[in-house]
């Protein structure tokens, strides 16, 4: 337990340091037990601030040396305390050299320079560089860096840091070294090095002025098989950063090292990007569509940061979106542009609405420009990067393509090589376009998600239609009220023969974009010319982070699902179906009524599954029904049971109505092509394993026979992996056994497809908390390892049916996992924290199990702060 609450800091304190560092020498000796570390910054005073007091931060330091020019500090001399270090200095130009040890082999944060591994790796965002030597670790001290690594040459044959290799060669006793220099201005959290006995494998990049890249990936030996695609995706990257934005690269070598002990999916760092491993190694025997997809828009996303991130960096850490924000909406283009843009769309919202809109309707709620934090690496959130990147989203929509990459070229070219605000990006878009984005801005400091609320009205006899627009935020926490925001309104109005109608209107309605913008807090927009009442289509293109309440009936519905012309808004028509359904019967449930899915529901899949002009992709997304995270979102008090027993209700409904047809499906796109990773094959695969899904849940023997084959027989792993969890969703307990022995035995040297493993397993339905217990006790599990965590305890907490079982068990076990994880990993204990967070929401029973769980890691001895502010933030009135 803590005796003493940890500092807060706040955005409107914030002050620039008395020194800036404008260049580092930094020499990193490993050796065996310990690593030592000298430092050299070359400071000069900031002639805004009147102190002089020369502040750096400093965790885990055993001090051997310091020196303020040629003078060295005893004790007496400086103040080190709380992990600060503090001293004055007189000078306006001066030289601070330091060299302590650090022991980054017992390293289990995987914060600052950590073992991974047989290799030494670093992650350094958002304040582990203080790990590793005295700095002030802050991103708006922005400095040159020369790094110097030395190390014992049989174990440590590859030596990296940022920038460009300018010398090397051999010590004595068998060491050698190598010096690395990047001469771009960067913040401390874009440092990186890598040592280690690595394989690597090159490319080449030729930028649009004619400058040549090496391309280098770096991966243990038994990967090197998997490089090809992520090189690939590299390439894809640059390229379209190049045609869209005008960026090429700034350096002449690009490298990534694959890790499998990272905390984050990837790190930008400058010219050394580090990768978790499950998000660049890929290969068709070991990764499905769903991970390819994934590495490509990674890869995408941590190349992107060099301008969008590196080259323009935040000021502080409550401006995280502005790098984040922006370069999430990057690679959704960039993947948009490069597959299925409609497709891309679907799965960004429905991301969005599992993992964001819940965040915004709990007690971790928080503006994407927070106002406060203990914790920095707490706000790594879906607010700071999905929602975001949804209001970058908005400004584009708002003001154009073209005045946003006008934008965007001024907002690169006049901040290159400083620090700035999320207010300077968009004073750019103001600039460029001349629209006043000052009421727009509220985006950044409210949060909460809007809620937009619409009626109509139609006047035959006039020919008119009025639609009634109004918005409301509920409270958040540190908010009670909120201020109107601008809110972009993608629209069509649809006749009885499903074609959009011309749109007529004095309102505040752009044509060329079909965008409707409201700002107030109720509007009111007449249509003029219509001859019969039209069907709106509203928000298309989720063109707002909104949630939208208008009176469809479910037949207008259905109608929407069948003809609209957006295909973002088919989606969602069916999913409104998909939703009032469930709800329906969970209230029937409930009350002990029969329960009996509406047949306009019914009819609508039937419709959709038989529409051959629809992509298999876009049928495989409407298909799909909306998950646990949505419905219990929808609703104020989560009795899971009811939410449980109506889901299943609807699945076993359509399993059963339609067996010929999703068998006739799963056999009719079954292909022995060898495999690609492409939209349209991609699309095929995830309608497949769909449809044998619902085969299987309708409980055919046939269907069990088809998966046990395609198992068998597959010969990439998309296929292996849709028979495999159709199976584990069934009932066919010896089957599932069966498969899952040969998957572990044909794989078990794998370390991502382990992963895989674990994660079917904590998710198959009736697992329980001594089967994962049993599972954390396998050979294969590691409670060091943050893949392996979220493959068992993440995907446990996932298997909504289990996890949530009436005697709260899985709770217990969480916080026991939370605790434990508090001395090894505060930041990935503070994460899963979490997934206990929204317990005011549930029944009574459910709810006090899970404050207690809460309370049981509150009380935990030694609770890092991390823990401590998710903890407390969750159990706030």
């Amino acid at each position: 337990m803590r005796t003493q609450d940890p500092k807060t800091i706040y955005l409107k304190e914030y002050q620039q340091p008395a020194y800036w560092v404008e260049h580092i020498n930094l020499t990193v000796r490993l050796f065996e037990g310990y690593t030592e570390v000298a430092s050299e910054l070359r400071l000069k005073k900031n002639p805004t601030v009147d102190s002089r007091e020369l502040v750096l931060n400093g965790v885990g330091q055993s001090i051997q040396s310091l020196h303020l020019g040629d003078q060295p500090l005893s004790e007496d001399d400086y103040q080190y305390s709380d992990n600060i270090l503090r001293l004055q200095c007189d000078a306006d130009e001066v030289q601070f050299r330091a060299v302590t040890h650090i022991d980054p082999q017992n390293n289990t944060s995987l914060e600052g320079l950590y073992q991974s591994g047989t290799m030494y790796c670093t992650q350094c965002e958002a304040e582990g560089f203080r790990k590793i030597t005295f700095y002030p670790d802050r991103p708006d001290v922005m400095a040159s860096f020369t790094t110097r690594i030395e190390a014992d040459a049989k174990h440590f044959p590859v030596l990296l840091s940022n920038g460009n290799p300018v010398d090397s060669g051999a010590l004595e006793g068998g060491r050698h070294y190598a010096v690395w220099e990047d001469p771009f201005p960067k913040p401390s959290y874009l440092f990186a090095l890598v040592a280690g006995d690595l394989a690597s494998k090159d490319d080449r990049f030729t930028t649009f002025s004619g400058r040549e890249a090496t391309l280098r990936i770096f991966v243990e030996p038994q990967n090197a098989h998997k490089v090809d695609f992520a090189l690939t995706s590299l390439k894809k990257a640059m390229t379209w950063d190049e045609e869209v934005y005008g960026r090429e690269y700034d350096l002449d070598l690009f490298m990534i090292v694959a890790s499998d002990f990272f905390n984050m999916g990837a790190m930008e760092n400058k010219g050394l990007n580090i990768f978790n491993s499950a998000a660049v190694l890929a290969s068709p025997d070991t990764s499905n569509d769903q991970r390819f997809e994934r590495i490509e828009g990674i890869v995408a996303h941590e190349y992107f940061h060099n301008w969008s991130g590196n080259r323009v960096t935040c000021r502080d850490w409550f401006q995280l979106s502005l790098k984040e924000g922006f370069t999430v909406f990057r690679d959704t283009e960039f993947s948009s542009d490069t597959h299925d843009r409609a497709v891309k769309r679907i799965e960004t919202v429905a991301g969005l609405r599992a993992g964001q809109f819940p965040e915004d309707n709990g007690p971790m709620a928080h503006p994407v420009r927070p106002d406060s934090y203990i914790e920095i690496n707490n706000f790594y959130t879906a607010t700071v990067y999905e929602k975001g990147a949804e209001v970058v989203r908005m400004i584009h929509t708002l003001i154009s393509a073209e005045y946003f990459r006008r934008g965007s070229d001024l907002y690169f070219e006049r901040f290159d090589g400083q620090a700035v605000t999320t207010d300077d990006f968009v004073a750019c878009m103001e600039e460029v376009s001349g629209l006043d984005l000052t009421q727009f801005k509220r985006w950044y400091s409210q949060a909460g998600t809007p809620r937009l609320t619409v009626t109509d009205q139609f006047d035959a006899g006039k020919g008119t239609y009025t639609l009634s627009f109004h918005q409301s935020c509920p409270a958040t926490p540190g908010q009670t009220e909120k201020s109107p925001f601008v809110i972009p309104i993608k629209l069509g109005l649809l006749g009885a023969d499903g074609q959009d109608l011309p749109i007529t209107t004095k309102a505040n309605y752009n044509a060329d974009t079909e965008v409707l913008t409201i700002t107030d807090e109720v509007t009111e927009v007449v249509f003029t010319g219509l001859s019969e009442r039209p069907v709106p289509s509203l928000l298309r293109d989720f063109s707002a982070p909104v949630k939208l309440s208008f009176g469809y009936s479910n037949e207008q519905l259905a109608f929407l699902a069948a003809n609209d012309a957006n295909g973002f808004n088919r989606w969602d028509a069916l999913q409104q179906l998909y939703l009032r359904a469930i709800l329906s019967m969970a209230t029937d449930h409930r009350a002990g009524r029969t329960l009996s899915a509406p047949s306009v529901v019914v009819e609508a899949v039937a419709t959709v599954a038989g529409d051959a002009s629809l992509s298999p992709a876009i049928r495989a997304s409407m298909l799909t029904l909306p998950g646990y995270a949505i419905l219990k979102d929808a609703v104020d008090v989560v009795y899971i049971d009811d939410l449980i027993a109506a889901r299943k209700h609807l699945v076993k409904t359509l399993a059963s109505r339609y067996r010929d047809i999703w068998r006739s499906l799963t056999e009719k796109l079954s292909s022995d092509a060898p495999y690609e990773f492409n939209a349209e094959e991609s699309g095929r695969r995830q309608l497949q394993g769909l449809s044998l899904w619902y085969w299987l849940k309708a409980g055919d023997q046939a269907a069990f026979d088809f998966a046990a084959e395609l198992y068998a027989g597959a010969t990439n792993q998309t296929d292996r992996s849709n028979a495999l969890r159709a199976v584990l969703a069934g009932d066919a307990e010896a089957l599932q056994q069966s498969l899952l022995s040969d998957f572990y035995e044909r794989w078990q040297s794998d370390t991502q497809m382990v992963e895989q493993w674990l994660t079917m397993q904590a998710g198959t339905p009736g697992m329980t908390v001594a089967g994962i217990e049993t599972l954390m006790q396998h050979p294969a599990f590691d409670i060091k390892n943050p893949n392996k965590v979220r493959s068992v305890i993440v995907g446990f907490a996932m298997n909504t049916e289990s996890f949530h079982d009436e005697k709260g068990e899985g709770y217990a076990l969480l916080a026991s996992v939370v605790r434990q994880l508090n001395a090894l990993n505060p930041q990935l204990a503070a994460r899963l924290v979490t997934l206990l967070s929204d317990w005011k929401r549930y029944d009574t029973a459910r709810g006090r199990m899970m404050a207690s769980a809460l309370e049981t890691i509150l009380a935990t001895e030694s609770l890092s702060s991390n823990v401590f502010e998710m903890a407390q933030r969750a159990l706030k009135d």
